[in-house]
């Protein structure tokens, strides 16, 4: 699916990478975007209620269906859009918002259940019985809810010679003046 000449990519250097656990080969200058539907590769993500299929939309920063996990170990970064990724050799990356995979995603079926899912549906439904809230309910959607994981391990293996840390408002003080101004 690739224009046989032009473009900004540089044909003479081809590129391995990984998608979902299959090796494709792209070119140095192509995006994991330009690079996936040049091998074919349409689906790419799932929709974040319904889990319907999702594909490459746009060709930049405005992307939103191509959200990506890049990297393994440690060293993963979820919801980085396909269109802004540079290809490089040996990168590896995974859809994301499907389970178990993204061709047989078993959170589709809630498309079937559209009608009884109306937004904020979940305020409603889980109030009974209230013990259920917090073992039952909360942790199903807890994990149903948002789109990539981060790094399962939270050592992070990268060193830092300075960190900018700062808050908008502080207040110093537990005594009646601080808690006046809090």
């Amino acid at each position: 699916m690739r224009l046989p000449e032009g473009g900004r990519i540089n044909r003479g250097k081809p590129v391995q990478f990984t998608f979902d656990g299959t090796s494709y080969q792209g070119f140095e200058g192509d995006t994991l975007a330009s690079a996936l539907l040049a091998n074919s590769v349409h689906l790419v993500g799932r929709s974040f209620k319904y889990h319907r299929p999702r594909g490459i939309l746009s060709a930049g920063a405005e992307e939103p269906n191509a959200l990506i996990r890049l990297g393994k170990g440690a060293r993963i970064e979820p919801n980085l859009r396909a269109t802004q990724i540079e290809l490089y050799d040996g990168l590896t990356s995974e859809s994301q918002n499907r389970w178990p995979s993204l061709n047989l995603d078993v959170g589709a079926i809630n498309s079937l259940f559209h009608r009884f899912f109306p937004a904020g549906f979940y305020y409603k439904t889980f109030m009974w019985p209230a013990s259920f809230w917090k073992s039952v309910y909360e942790p199903v959607i807890r994990n149903a809810a948002g789109l990539g994981k981060a790094a399962d391990d939270h050592n992070d293996p990268d060193r830092y010679e300075k960190t900018h840390q700062h808050c908008d408002v502080l207040i110093a003080g537990g005594g009646a003046a601080g808690l006046m101004a809090a």
